[in-house]
């Protein structure tokens, strides 16, 4: 670096205005150059009177006025809100969207599955009322006695069904066979109305997806009837166990059976 660049950057090098590397090579050149060094000292000496030695005068109001009357006015600062307004009020809109639909969706999901729950019950009582129909033996234990068909089933289930209808003249006992409903063993008791034969399954109600109470109101809460495949189902539910009563006989008749059959 030559004395003459090296002096055209002292004010800059002294105010650390430099990058580092032209900062390094104007310390390099002072460290060498004895003439560029006084120059150094006096540039600082200058720097130092006119900033700390000279007196220091206000300016006068006119002046003022003339140097506020020529400076541009400042546009007006938008507030944040004006500037992200246009790209948040979609997105806020949609949020408020969301907000009222997911409700209705959870609600119309949530229903949506327990029918689909409901219907899978009934579907498997209807089922294994079809069991029975097409089963060329369709009980294990042929008796009109209740006392001598509920006996039959201690060791084969891993519950007591609790059934104390005897059968009667409108509806007899024709017996009981062993049965599965959906993942579980199930008691059949099979009645009759006429020719018109009844199953009665019962089950352990855990786990399984109870219906809830039909849109008649008759009967306690928990009874549930409906039709699947021109079958009346009435359903039940009493503390651990579940009734399922299935038959083609007319409603009003499957519902005297059931007044018969402990609901509760």
């Amino acid at each position: 670096m030559t004395c003459e660049d090296a002096r055209a950057q002292l004010l800059d090098y002294q105010r650390g205005r430099l990058a580092l590397s032209a900062e390094s090579e104007v310390r390099a050149h002072l460290d060498g150059c004895a003439d560029c060094t006084r120059d150094d000292a006096l540039e600082h000496e200058l720097t130092k009177a006119l900033e700390q030695r000279l007196p220091l005068h206000p300016a006068s109001i006119a002046l003022k006025r003339r140097l506020a009357a020529q400076w541009p006015t400042p546009s007006t600062q938008r507030s944040w809100w004006r500037r992200w307004r246009p790209v948040l009020m979609p997105a806020l809109a949609f949020a408020a969207l969301l907000m009222l639909v997911t409700p209705v969706l959870y609600y119309e999901r949530t229903a949506s599955r327990m029918a689909g729950e409901r219907a899978g019950l009934v579907a498997e009582a209807v089922n294994d009322h079809l069991r029975v129909l097409a089963s060329q033996h369709p009980l294990d234990i042929e008796s009109s006695d209740v006392h001598q068909v509920k006996p039959w089933f201690e060791g084969r289930l891993d519950f007591a069904p609790r059934v104390a209808f005897e059968g009667d003249a409108e509806f007899p006992l024709k017996g009981g066979a062993l049965g599965y409903f959906r993942d579980r063993k199930a008691a059949v008791f099979v009645y009759a109305r006429r020719l018109h034969p009844i199953t009665l399954l019962v089950f352990r109600a855990d786990g399984l997806p109870w219906p809830t109470r039909a849109q008649t109101p008759a009967g306690p809460p928990e009874v549930y009837r409906t039709v699947d495949r021109g079958f009346n189902v009435i359903m039940w539910r009493t503390d651990e166990l579940g009734y399922a009563l299935v038959s083609d006989v007319d409603p009003r008749d499957l519902n005297a059976l059931a007044a018969r059959i402990p609901l509760r």
